[in-house]
């Protein structure tokens, strides 16, 4: 799966994907074989963390 460079779109397409599709972020980058750490690369440096009690990055 390509993943979006701009942390906004990222965000809104991995939220949407956790919401609607996944129980996790682990279930998530499984299923589309995605790289859990690409995925920290890009929303972690501009403040975005994944809340697992809630299954979302905020």
């Amino acid at each position: 799966m390509y993943l979006p460079s701009d942390p906004d779109i990222l965000l809104s397409l991995i939220n949407t994907k956790l919401r609607d599709e996944y129980s996790s972020l682990d279930d998530l980058c499984d299923s589309l074989d995605i790289e859990k750490s690409r995925i920290l690369e890009i929303l972690e440096p501009v403040g975005y963390k994944y809340d697992e009690s809630q299954n979302q990055f905020k």
